[in-house]
């Protein structure tokens, strides 16, 4: 089932999560570091990268990681996303579009592409079988990466 992904405020990195009109989740995006907070049915779960500059980007609860991401090239728009005991990549559908595409090897699992041109509103089509919290943590690097592209 689809996940609508919409900013809080129009000046706001933060944001809302729904499934089939029902809001899911909450998302609260850092403004001066690559962090937030993700809160799922009143649970909290953090998001991070682990250094600076470098390092993995991190889902946990209670100092458990869930999940991890790391960006294999600063030149390319690509993430490699580990949960359970799978590798997956994320990465831009093209070069100058803003959708991301969701890859379990040669096969795509997954989308997340903007509603228009023009808003930060998303559409998200990851595999039903990942947790939500899972799941919202592919939806803040895809979040990331166009606050990045836009701040250049």
């Amino acid at each position: 089932m689809m996940l609508q992904v919409v900013p809080t405020h129009w000046y706001s990195s933060d944001f809302t999560v729904r499934q089939a009109s029902r809001q899911v989740a909450d998302v609260d995006v850092s403004w001066w570091c690559e962090k937030g907070t993700l809160t799922i049915e009143g649970i909290r779960y953090e998001v991070f990268r682990e250094s600076w500059l470098t390092g993995r980007f991190v889902l946990e609860r209670n100092g458990s990681a869930i999940a991890r991401a790391e960006k294999p090239s600063a030149f390319f728009r690509k993430y490699l996303v580990r949960y359970g005991d799978r590798e997956y990549t994320l990465a831009a559908k093209s070069a100058f579009r803003r959708a991301f595409v969701l890859w379990d090897g040669a096969r795509q699992i997954g989308s997340i592409q903007p509603t228009s041109a023009l808003t930060r509103e998303a559409m998200a089509d990851l595999p039903e079988s990942w947790p939500l919290p899972v799941r919202a943590f592919v939806i803040w690097l895809t979040m990331i990466q166009w606050r990045r592209d836009k701040n250049g």
